[in-house]
């Protein structure tokens, strides 16, 4: 693909906060349980370690407090796989780390998520903190919205950065992730709209295009549309049925190059923690395309990262290539199929 780089220390290099998840063990409730499991997640750290298990080099750029709390996450960021490189510290009195609470759901009691994340570290990160090499030493790189949405500074720093890898020739990959619980749908779509034509890869769902984005038209006339109005070059959707909150059937389609592109969907997914799931999709369409795979190979290898995350707890995707080539394998196989890997 033209518009991206052949060669640069990074493939991909992505922003945004990475924060402390606390999940009640056996599915019970936040209110019930006396114990949390301790992990970590961030939806654009989420894309970097998962695309970085595949086989390919990806960093990321966030602020993290000086602490023993900040050294757990910058060591869970090399255990992703994702150089470390660009993590900014913070010694400040008010250094913080972003915290989250997951409380698995199942039927009829939905997941739920409860933030405490205001005044994190990572929404004091300025432009001048940053090392000026960073934008000559990736190929794509990477953010969601949710780094718009979570504080003026680190909106202004995002866009900045986003203008800057763009001026030396990065191509630009955004998820528009939208975040109800973050900001208002009129403020979202007035500040998502401006950078849309700096965008050259696209993830955004049906829902949010027709509710947030207000777009009209058929799926394929939206997506075009992105294309036609803005520049994009690559508009992926994903396309999610949740039975319940332990049963999902999930495919996605991606426009390129005037053509539309699908597979059959991953059906009855049994789910084990939905969160991280979207972005190992991402994470599983940037290493087809930066792997130099076709639109089509890279579309299969993002639903199989996300049909699998879902299998698994936390919010990284720690697949291999090779599980990812033996899920795809079996997605595609007509006939009978072992039971067992042995």
């Amino acid at each position: 693909m033209e518009f991206i780089k052949k060669k640069a220390e990074f493939d991909l290099v992505s922003f945004g906060e990475v924060m402390l998840r606390l999940s009640p063990p056996n599915k019970e409730k936040i209110s019930q349980s006396e114990t949390f499991e301790k992990n970590c997640g961030g939806s654009e750290f989420n894309v970097a370690s998962g695309a970085a298990s595949l086989g390919i080099r990806a960093a990321v750029v966030t602020k993290l407090p000086k602490n023993k709390m900040g050294h757990f996450i910058a060591r869970r960021i090399r255990y992703g796989n994702v150089s470390d490189d660009y993590v900014i510290w913070d010694d400040s009195d008010s250094k913080r780390l972003g915290i989250y609470y997951y409380e698995s759901g199942v039927y009829p009691r939905k997941s739920a998520v409860v933030y405490d994340r205001a005044n994190a570290s990572v929404c004091s990160l300025k432009l001048s903190e940053i090392p000026d090499d960073i934008y000559t030493k990736t190929r794509v790189f990477h953010i969601s919205s949710i780094s718009l949405a979570l504080d003026p500074n680190l909106r202004e720093t995002a866009l900045a950065m986003i203008k800057l890898m763009k001026k030396n020739n990065v191509a630009i990959s955004f998820d528009v992730n939208y975040r109800a619980t973050l900001w208002s749908e009129d403020e979202a779509r007035e500040v998502i709209e401006k950078i849309f034509p700096l965008v050259d890869i696209l993830f955004v769902s049906e829902e949010t295009s027709r509710r947030m984005l207000q777009r009209t038209g058929t799926l394929d006339e939206i997506m075009k549309g992105y294309s036609d109005d803005y520049g994009c070059k690559i508009v992926a959707t994903t396309r999610r049925e949740v039975v319940s909150p332990t049963k999902h059937n999930f495919g996605s389609r991606i426009y390129y190059d005037g053509n539309f592109y699908e597979e059959p969907h991953y059906e009855n997914i049994e789910v084990i923690d939905r969160v991280g799931s979207g972005d190992a999709y991402v994470a599983g369409v940037l290493y087809g395309i930066l792997s130099g795979g076709d639109i089509e190979r890279a579309m299969s290898v993002g639903n199989a990262l996300s049909a699998i995350k879902n299998t698994v707890s936390g919010d990284m995707s720690i697949s291999s290539k090779d599980e990812v080539e033996s899920i795809i394998k079996s997605h595609h196989s007509t006939g009978k199929q072992d039971e067992m890997v042995r």
